[in-house]
C-alpha cells in the first residue's frame, strides 16, 4: 500500500513538473524580443533563452547550407534547411530556416535558395540545436547529412557558432523562399500522469480494503 501510494504521488509530481515547464515555455514566448547582443554564448545560458523570440541581423553564409535528411513536418518526410548566420566577424549562429519535401524522383536533389546579399533580418525563436537521429555510418560532410554536430561544423566552416540554434518563424516580412515553418512543439500531456496517479491510488485503496476485510472483518 505504501509503495503504490508513493507511486501515485510520484505521478502527481511529474505532472506538476510538466505544468511548470509548459508555463515557463509560455512565459518565455510572451516576453519581449531578446536583444541580439544578449544571445547566449554558453550552453547554460542558452537553455534559459529557449523559446524566446529574436530579430537576428547578419549575413547568410549560403555556401555552408546543409540539408538534414529524414526530417518530418506535418507527417511528410523531407529536409531541414540549415544555414549559418554571420552576426559579426568570426561569430555566427545556426539558423533552422525551414523544411522542404523530398524529391520522389531524385533523393539527392535539394532546393537551392537564392539568398539576398548583405545584412538580412531574421525573425526567429531561440531553440536547441537540431536533434540527432540514429545513423549506421556517420557522415559529416556534404550538403545532405543525417545529423549535424555544432562543434564539428564550427571547425569545418572556420567560424565560431553559438551553442544553440534559431528556428526561423513566419512574420509580415517573411521571405518568399518556399520553406515551411510549422515547427513541432512538444505537447505536455499532464492528463496522462493524472490517469496513472488515479490507477496507483485505486490500487492502494484496493490493497487496504482487502487487508481490512481479510484481516479484521472476516475473522
Amino acid at each position: 500500500a505504501a509503495a503504490t501510494a508513493r507511486l501515485g504521488f510520484w505521478q502527481l509530481d511529474r505532472a506538476a513538473v510538466k505544468q511548470g515547464l509548459q508555463a515557463s515555455v509560455a512565459q518565455r514566448a510572451a516576453e519581449p524580443f531578446l536583444p541580439q547582443a544578449d544571445l547566449a554564448r554558453d550552453e547554460a545560458s542558452a537553455e534559459l533563452q529557449y523559446h524566446r523570440r529574436i530579430h537576428a541581423h547578419g549575413q547568410w553564409l549560403s555556401r555552408h547550407t546543409v540539408y538534414l535528411d529524414n526530417r518530418q513536418m506535418n507527417g511528410h518526410p523531407g529536409f531541414f534547411v540549415l544555414t549559418p548566420l554571420l552576426l559579426a566577424p568570426g561569430d555566427a549562429v545556426l539558423v533552422q530556416r525551414g523544411w522542404v519535401p523530398r524529391d520522389a524522383a531524385d533523393r539527392s536533389h535539394v532546393k537551392t535558395l537564392q539568398d539576398p546579399p548583405g545584412v538580412v533580418s531574421v525573425l526567429a525563436r531561440v531553440a536547441a540545436p537540431p536533434s540527432k537521429l540514429f545513423e549506421m555510418h556517420a557522415s559529416d560532410a556534404g550538403v545532405i547529412r543525417q545529423n549535424l554536430d555544432l562543434a564539428a561544423f564550427s571547425r569545418e566552416i572556420g567560424v565560431r557558432l553559438r551553442p544553440l540554434s534559431l528556428q526561423q518563424i513566419d512574420g509580415p516580412d517573411s521571405p518568399a523562399d518556399g520553406l515551411q515553418r510549422q515547427w513541432f512543439v512538444p505537447a505536455v500531456d499532464v492528463d496522462k500522469h493524472h490517469g496513472y496517479a488515479f490507477q496507483w491510488f485505486a490500487l492502494c485503496a484496493l490493497i487496504l480494503g482487502l487487508y481490512v476485510w481479510f484481516q479484521l472483518i472476516q475473522p
